[in-house]
Formats: C-alpha cells, structure tokens, sequence
C-alpha cells in the first residue's frame, strides 16, 4: 500500500509527534511504500498575521501541495496526524482531488474546542460541545488571545456549516472510546470514526519497581494536576518519595517543591530510555490529570514497564485504568484523595506487585505495535472502501 503521511508539528505537542513516528516507521517494516510531508509551526512568524489567519481557515497553497504529492508518489491513501494550523482542513479536499482516501487521528478536541483541551480556568469546559463557539472567544480560550481565538472559532464554524468535518474525511481515528463518543456528541458521524489506541515501540518488560518511589512523568502545566500532586506530597513525602519528570510552565512551582517538600525530586526532562528507566524502578505512576486525556504516551510506557498507575477519575483515564488490577483511581483535583490512595498502594507491596504482572498483560493483548499495525490497517481499508463507494455513487 502506498501511504502518504502528514504532521503540522505544532508546539508542545510532543505525544503527536511520537505517536507520528512511530506509525511512520511501523507502516515501513510492513513493506508499505510510505512518504511524508510535514511543516511546523516555526514558520508562522515569518507569515504575515491576516495571512496566517486565513491558511487557518483555508490554505489552497497547500491543498495544491498535497494533491501533487499524491499523483506523483500514487498514494491510495493520506493520514493526516495534525492539519492546525498550517495546513487547514483544504488538504483533505487535496487528498480527494489527487484520488487518494482520507484518514485523520484525532489526537485532541481542536474540531470541539478551540484549545483542544476542553479545559479553562482550572476545569473541565465542554461550552462549546456541539454549540457556535462563542464562548471560546468570549474568554479567548486559544493562546489568551481574543483575537486568535476569533480565527479557531471561524475555522471550527465555517466548515462544520460546510460539512468538511463530515465529507472531508473517510476515516477518523479516536484514541479511545471516551473520545469517540464526544466526538459523535460535537457532530463528527459514528460510522466514520475507529477506535485506536496509541502503542509502544520495544516495550523494556515489566521492572522489579524496587527503587523506593512514587513518579510523575509529564507536561508541567496546570491540566496535568500539578497543582494537586504538590498539594498531596506536601503530606506524603516524608512517607513516599516522589520523582517528577518533565518541564513546562509550572517548572518554577516544581522546583520550589523540590526545594522545600521532603521526598519531592525534579529531575527534568528526560528522553524515553530516561523515562522508562525510571519507570522500571518505580512503585508505581501518577496520572493527576484534570482535563480530558487523549491516550497519553506516558500511560502506555507505564504498562509497557509493567507499572501501576494512579490516575484521576476523569474522561477516558477512569475507564482505561481498572481499579485493583492495572491501578487505582482517586477524584481529580482531590489532593485529599490523591494522598489516601497513593498510601494504600505504598501500603500493600504484595497486591502492588500482583498489579504488576496484570498491567503488563493488559500491555501485550492491546498496546503492542504488531496489535496496533492490525487496527492501522483496518482503519485504511475502511477508509479506502468508503471512498470507492462514493466514487461509485
């Protein structure tokens, strides 16, 4: 099968880009005849301000390009990773143009929610589920900029009252079924959207976790539940010991935790064999989250370590995670909580470890990169068969 893939790199989207990668390469081993085209954000400050905004809406220049990519490398089928906001939703019209079928991973709400979070203030927002997206510019929900956020809502509105979300793709591909089903709720038709969850390249196996700690492994900003770990380890790091991996706007905060907080160690950022060498020892992984997860990598990482995880109740982590066999959950924002579940996992070695060996089967029955090469590939031909039905038509 000859795939063409496409990524707009966009900043601080670090699980995309992975997730990008490493289907990319997988489709390879399998012998499929794959190229890709990728652009990054880096170039929008040497665009001039209303031209960026109207790429955003619609970007001939690059529904051009993709049409010619697909005649000249004869690709069946264009999977389009992240199209926001260099590329716009006219490359799926390219991809049409130049014959190919169409799939889209939906890797966050943007089609939903201007900051694809569904998150403001603190809290979980839906205002803008399956309404005009006032809301989002009214507290200018992308990048706090009223203006900007004026160009996301149009993009949203223009092509939902155009159908582009509805006939622009063959194929969506929702990372779990939570997703899948606000997707439906915002409009998105069922019949087009599959359920594949993310994987892990070479998983390291389960580690002993003897290494005395309790791990958070992620973005340093406020719909992690940052605020909420530090709340709880104030009281628990003088019986746990908590290592944080990773960097972003709250980085200043986890510093001074890990200056003032007994037990509270930041180590920064690390790349993957960093990640999951520190996976391998730990007891188990916090997921604090407060906003709706897609499918984090680092959860997938944790299971591929054969790691328990301790995740907040919310969205698709209070479905993925099973409470007494690949974790525990705990009521997001909830500090209280947090603390009283934490200690119970710290508390009971034996069920832990029991914990252990049920994660990492969970990991090989579903998260493998040879399982989810199956689904990759059930999705295209669902994708291609839509298209040459409508071709028919």
């Amino acid at each position: 099968m000859r795939v063409l893939v496409v990524h707009n790199f966009y900043q601080q989207a670090g699980g995309e880009d992975t997730v990008f990668r490493a289907e990319t390469a997988l489709l390879r081993r399998h012998g499929h005849d794959v190229q890709t085209f990728t652009v990054s954000n880096d170039a929008i400050g040497q665009t001039p301000r209303l031209q960026a905004a109207a790429h955003t809406l619609w970007n001939t220049q690059m529904a051009r390009k993709i049409t010619a990519l697909v005649r000249e490398h004869g690709s069946e089928i264009v999977h389009f990773h992240n199209t926001f906001p260099l590329l716009s939703p006219a490359v799926y019209s390219g991809a049409h143009a130049g014959g190919a079928a169409v799939a889209q991973t939906l890797h966050n709400f943007r089609l939903l929610c201007a900051n694809g979070l569904f998150f403001r203030d603190g809290h979980v927002c839906e205002d803008c589920l399956g309404k005009l997206p006032l809301s989002a510019v009214r507290h200018s929900c992308y990048r706090d900029s009223r203006s900007a956020s004026v160009v996301v809502a149009a993009m949203q509105t223009v092509h939902r009252a155009a159908g582009t979300y509805r006939t622009g793709v063959d194929r969506y591909i929702a990372l779990t079924e939570f997703a899948r089903e606000k997707f439906i709720a915002g409009g998105l038709p069922a019949g087009r959207i599959a359920i594949k969850p993310n994987f892990l390249e070479g998983s390291p196996g389960p580690g002993a976790g003897d290494g005395g700690y309790a791990l958070f492994v992620g973005r340093l900003s406020p719909e992690k539940g940052i605020e909420t770990l530090l709340r709880a380890w104030a009281e628990l790091g003088r019986t746990i010991p908590l290592r944080i991996l990773g960097d972003g706007p709250l980085a200043p905060q986890v510093a001074e935790a890990a200056q003032t907080l007994p037990g509270v160690s930041w180590l920064g950022q690390r790349d993957r064999a960093g990640v999951l060498e520190q996976m391998q020892g730990a007891a188990f992984l916090v997921l604090p989250s407060e906003w709706y997860e897609g499918f984090p990598m680092t959860l997938v990482e944790a299971w591929g370590s054969g790691l328990p995880v301790l995740g907040s109740r919310l969205g698709a982590l209070g479905v993925l995670i099973e409470p007494g066999r690949t974790g525990l959950l705990f009521q997001p924002g909830d500090a209280g909580d947090l603390e009283a579940q934490a200690r119970w996992l710290w508390n009971h070695p034996q069920e832990r470890q029991q914990m252990r060996g049920q994660v990492y089967q969970t990991f090989q029955a579903s998260y493998t990169a040879e399982r989810n090469y199956e689904q990759l590939i059930a999705v295209y031909a669902a994708a291609l068969e839509a298209r040459l039905t409508k071709a028919k038509e």
